[in-house]
């Protein structure tokens, strides 16, 4: 009986401490298709709310500067479908500075902001950390986006599925013109730590061999495996994963040419392509899903976690352990890519 007398006043109490809050958001690392989205809907998310947000330019930097604006919803506007970041982006040297994350924290303090959400990928997580455990009356919220795909506890991240499209897009054009030539085209992806790009776009193309970093001491066996193949006069596509121990798709490519001169070799490196274009329709769902729980989470209290994506749905993952813990590609996806027919150096 009294909870029901009470309960209406609590509802209201809570609804002004949420109309107070003060919400800053920036996108920090490499820029990732799809971060437009979350901009948008932690911005439209926060304003349903009665919150005050605010857009953070250029990343902690930008944080760091005082370089930053009061959003309203107009301001997101015709930014859905854009690739990059509306904020903009850098990779902060003074942020990993005491210094330089109280410089920060002061700014966030003026304007009287008490949740920041970071959107970015290991390095930026790791950053946010760092500062959410020395201003433990900040919530930091983190939301995944980065094309490697590579954060523990998210079966995926923002720009991912965009940058796959675009590298296997890429591919089935270089095979057009590598069965022409039966030619050898060694192609360098983006996935310095893990293969996921690598191994997805290798199975997607229809690659002959994928060089992932979960796999050791491949050249060997590369070796071999072309010189059977081109004897045969058969064109080949090898997806390279950057970042191997065995060097970059161009350094692997010019041993094989020492060995076998006979063999006709091209290289290309996709390199930053992978990072630009309009983002696909999951990239722009998945990104506004993870916008609104960010917001969500916010009003619940949380603090220091990073919303990801598990099982088709949202869940919550606590920001230290999505940096201490090493996402690989899984022993099932190497087998399958060897089962249906792609060599995969062991």
């Amino acid at each position: 009986m009294h909870f029901c007398i009470f309960a209406p006043k609590l509802q209201i109490f809570f609804m002004e401490i949420i109309k107070n809050h003060k919400v800053g958001v920036l996108t920090s690392g490499g820029d990732a298709p799809g971060m437009n989205a979350a901009i948008r809907a932690v911005t439209r998310a926060g304003l349903n709310n009665g919150m005050e947000v605010f857009g953070i330019r250029r990343g902690f930097q930008g944080l760091i500067e005082n370089d930053m604006f009061q959003m309203k919803s107009q301001d997101v506007s015709g930014i859905l479908q854009n690739g990059g970041t509306f904020l903009q982006s850098t990779r902060s040297t003074e942020f990993k500075t005491k210094e330089g994350r109280k410089k920060g924290y002061d700014v966030l303090k003026n304007y009287g902001i008490d949740s920041l959400v970071v959107i970015g990928g290991d390095g930026s997580f790791t950053g946010a950390n760092i500062f959410a455990q020395e201003y433990s009356d900040i919530s930091v919220i983190g939301i995944p986006g980065t094309i490697d795909n590579d954060l523990y506890g998210t079966d995926y991240t923002i720009g991912y599925d965009t940058a796959l499209n675009t590298v296997i897009d890429a591919v089935d054009k270089i095979r057009d013109t590598a069965s022409s030539f039966n030619r050898i085209f060694f192609v360098e992806v983006m996935g310095r730590e893990a293969g996921f790009i690598a191994i997805n776009s290798g199975i997607a193309s229809g690659a002959e061999v994928i060089m992932v970093p979960e796999r050791k001491n491949q050249i060997e066996k590369v070796r071999k495996f072309l010189k059977e193949r081109a004897l045969k006069n058969k064109s080949s596509i090898i997806i390279v994963a950057e970042g191997l121990e065995e060097g970059s798709a161009m350094e692997i490519a010019d041993k094989v040419k020492d060995e076998y001169p006979e063999f006709d070799i091209k290289v290309s490196v996709l390199g930053h392509i992978q990072r630009g274009g309009r983002p696909t329709s999951k990239d722009r769902v998945t990104a506004s899903l993870m916008g609104v729980a960010a917001i969500d989470a916010i009003i619940d209290n949380q603090k220091s976690i990073m919303i990801g994506w598990k099982n088709e749905e949202i869940v919550q993952v606590p920001l230290n352990k999505t940096i201490k813990t090493h996402k690989t590609i899984s022993d099932d996806m190497l087998n399958i890519a060897e089962m249906i027919g792609t060599f995969l150096p062991k």
